[in-house]
């Protein structure tokens, strides 16, 4: 027998001889299996099973994020006001973009064409590692703000110059008398007077600060505005009050984007997997199957977010 003709019929060999010993038993067929279409086709099945758990979690998830709106939208109206569009945008496009090259890996596996699989299966990865790095962006500006999830949430309000200036003459009151936090760390960051901004007329102690005293030195740190102890707002803030939940719309937000991106990294685990399998040989015309059932998860994936961009960016 030629060695095409060997090749034409790997499944038709390993239907005969289920116990794997026979002769044209393919190797990438496993001992349970009567042929590589049967073993396809329960790995497919299996990955679908995985998936609808998947929609189950994201969508208990989901449901929590429409019960508590519903019951609390100036919540999420003042909440999304921190999130960047542009990034969330950016973020979209570079999934569905990673989808496509994905759905193309999975094409020239079928067809078996080892340098365009490895070259799709790594602009994917490429695309998943750029989706993290927003993300990080995002988390950070978030964490030098206080936006924490939780009862971390240092998050304070400041609308006005005039604020401002409190909190600079209270971190001054504060260095003047000597105490071991400065009064404006404590009224933002104690969670009894968390958001509250007041300008105590007499310093701690009963001794009175000199008024020209404490101008002079609000001068001198209004040129240094990362002074120790001094709070600094965020550039850009809502013209809304703070709601007083605010920390569970970021509850909200870190949980849920929190979770897919887990997930993202696990793709990109799986793409550097898939990669080696095929730099190795292992896939091929007559065994795809890894890398179909990861371009699965992969969507996957990227739908979760098409519903998390709108939801959590884009609130009305």
């Amino acid at each position: 027998m030629s060695g095409d003709a060997h090749q034409e019929k790997p499944e038709e060999a390993a239907g005969e001889h289920g116990d794997g010993h026979g002769h044209g038993h393919s190797p990438h067929l496993a001992h349970h299996f009567d042929s590589l279409q049967q073993q396809f086709e329960a790995g497919k099945l299996g990955m679908w099973l995985f998936l609808a758990t998947e929609v189950l979690l994201f969508g208990g998830l989901f449901c929590f994020y429409t019960v508590y709106k519903a019951n609390h939208p100036e919540l999420f109206e003042w909440g999304h006001q921190f999130l960047d569009k542009r990034w969330g945008a950016t973020n979209t496009m570079v999934l569905l973009f990673s989808s496509l090259t994905m759905a193309l890996a999975v094409r020239e596996a079928q067809l078996g064409r080892k340098n365009r699989i490895l070259f799709f299966l790594s602009i994917t990865f490429v695309c998943g590692l750029g989706f993290m790095g927003i993300k990080y962006i995002e988390y950070s500006k978030k964490f030098h703000e206080g936006l924490f999830p939780g009862q971390s949430f240092s998050y304070a309000t400041v609308t006005t110059a005039e604020a401002e200036r409190d909190l600079l003459e209270l971190n001054v009151v504060a260095q003047k008398t000597d105490i071991s936090r400065p009064l404006a760390e404590v009224v933002l960051i104690e969670p009894k007077a968390k958001g509250q901004v007041k300008t105590p007329a007499m310093a701690p102690g009963g001794r009175a600060i000199n008024q020209d005293e404490i101008d002079m030195e609000i001068e001198k740190q209004s040129g240094h505005p990362e002074g120790e102890g001094l709070y600094i707002p965020p550039a850009e803030l809502p013209k809304s009050a703070r709601p007083p939940n605010a920390h569970v719309f970021f509850s909200i937000y870190f949980c849920l984007t929190g979770l897919h991106g887990i997930h993202v990294l696990i793709g990109m685990a799986v793409m550097v997997w898939l990669m080696v399998l095929v730099a190795k040989g292992r896939i091929g015309p007559e065994f795809f199957t890894p890398v179909d059932l990861g371009g699965l998860y992969w969507h996957l994936v990227d739908l979760i977010w098409i519903y998390l961009f709108p939801l959590l960016y884009l609130v009305e």
